[in-house]
């Protein structure tokens, strides 16, 4: 059984098939997904499909290439649905320097601010921290966020960055970037990280893994990622998905 920690079922990739593909995805094997928000509009998605599947989870979280969008008000709101029945974690949240807006002043505000969110709902975090290493480590040493705990979701830094955070008993979201021929920086940390401080993600319905790259992702090519890191640690695919998924359920608090 596999479980899915990252996943954007709420995106518009999905409308012509989402039922159908989310009532595929137990028979092959997929036993639990967590569905991430990134605006506000996915969070309230992501609130709808908890409904609708029992093995659907939510985060709610503004990505902070979204976080212009947020006020007091719709913050407030955020606050709220933290509450809800299901809902597992803070996310996802974080910095991105990639693209030049918002300016890094909002993002850091609202990152801040998400961050005192985790909590105060005692909720773990989903960071998301792209072009942004040294920020991104700096806030969360500043903010305590070993206290907090959470995931670096698609984690594409050094296996010296992955030592700091490990040091914080953060998990690491692996994904469709580890099967890529380019990705040697990040084979070198997957290999050096423990297996228990590993989660199995998508990140769907982007970062497809080969030999479908460019194609739109989704939970079914999670066995691809675990076969890629099952090769980098020398053991079998099964202990990847097993040892995985106990780590999920760890860090979201989710009882069988």
């Amino acid at each position: 059984m596999i479980f899915e920690s990252h996943a954007h079922y709420d995106d518009e990739a999905f409308d012509e098939d989402r039922q159908e593909l989310l009532g595929s995805l137990k028979n092959h094997g997929i036993d639990k997904v967590v569905n991430v928000g990134a605006s506000l509009k996915s969070c309230e998605i992501t609130l709808r499909l908890m409904r609708e599947y029992p093995f659907i989870y939510g985060a709610m979280g503004v990505h902070p290439s979204e976080t212009a969008e947020l006020n007091e008000d719709n913050f407030a709101w955020l606050r709220a649905q933290c509450t809800c029945d299901k809902v597992v974690a803070v996310g996802e949240i974080g910095l991105d320097y990639y693209w030049k807006e918002p300016e890094t002043s909002v993002q850091k505000m609202w990152f801040e601010r998400q961050m005192g969110l985790a909590k105060e709902a005692g909720l773990p975090v989903i960071i998301h921290s792209r072009d942004a290493a040294k920020d991104t480590l700096d806030m969360l040493k500043a903010l305590h966020a070993g206290e907090i705990g959470g995931v670096i979701h698609c984690y594409s830094y050094t296996k010296e960055l992955a030592r700091e955070y490990l040091n914080m008993d953060y998990y690491f979201g692996i994904g469709g970037v580890i099967t890529f021929k380019n990705s040697k920086k990040l084979k070198e940390a997957v290999e050096y990280i423990p297996l228990e401080n590993i989660l199995l993600e998508t990140d769907s319905p982007y970062l497809t893994p080969e030999p479908n790259r460019g194609k739109r992702n989704s939970s079914l090519n999670l066995p691809a990622v675990a076969e890629a890191i099952a090769e980098l640690k020398g053991i079998t695919c099964q202990e990847v998905e097993e040892t995985t998924y106990q780590n999920a359920c760890r860090l979201f608090r989710i009882t069988e």
